[in-house]
């Protein structure tokens, strides 16, 4: 795979990887990270910097979304004081307990620790495992990551039928909260 970066102006830094993987054009932004144009190997690189100047005015748009995901994730996670771990866990065990009570769902075991890379799960036997640092997110977002393990105890794949279920609990919001979620990065906790 090749890669060139460019100063595309109102854009700033964007990485250009040609890649025997990419089927056609696409381009891409996350938080934290510069813009990127993957492209086929039989497309040009000034091809595909054309491509990205005709979607100009969605990247500009797209990049003015990321800067303000960035910018509100810094400030919950720089501004916002550590909370005690014991404080943490009690406030998701009842949580959890609360939304389970709720909408009838059980559940075996609880388990809150601190993990870098997510924010929840549930295994097979229906013991959930919740990241101590969700405590740092908005509420809605807690009770979504908290609601999501619960659907898992009956539904336990991403399938249509699960997020049909989750839509339920969510009002019909599920995806979008999914990427909300997905724009925060679980922190370790110290």
């Amino acid at each position: 795979m090749c890669t060139t970066t460019l100063e595309i102006p109102p854009l700033q830094t964007v990485v250009f990887a040609q890649s025997k993987r990419a089927k056609r054009i696409s381009i891409s932004i996350a938080p934290f990270k510069p813009f990127r144009v993957a492209f086929p190997p039989n497309v040009s690189l000034e091809k595909a910097r054309k491509h990205l100047l005709e979607h100009i005015d969605w990247a500009k748009k797209s990049l003015a979304y990321v800067r303000r995901v960035e910018h509100e994730y810094k400030a919950a996670t720089v501004n916002k004081p550590m909370m005690p771990k014991a404080k943490a866990k009690q406030i998701l065990k009842k949580r959890l307990r609360e939304l389970a009570d709720e909408h009838g769902f059980e559940y075996q075991k609880v388990f809150i620790k601190s993990q870098k890379t997510r924010w929840g799960s549930c295994s097979d036997r229906n013991n959930i495992n919740l990241n101590i640092n969700l405590v740092s997110l908005s509420q809605e977002l807690i009770d979504y990551v908290i609601l999501h393990e619960l659907v898992h105890t009956r539904v336990k794949s991403h399938s249509r039928k699960f997020w049909a279920q989750l839509d339920k609990y969510v009002g019909g919001r599920a995806r979008d909260l999914q990427k909300a979620v997905k724009m925060h990065r679980p922190r370790p906790n110290a």
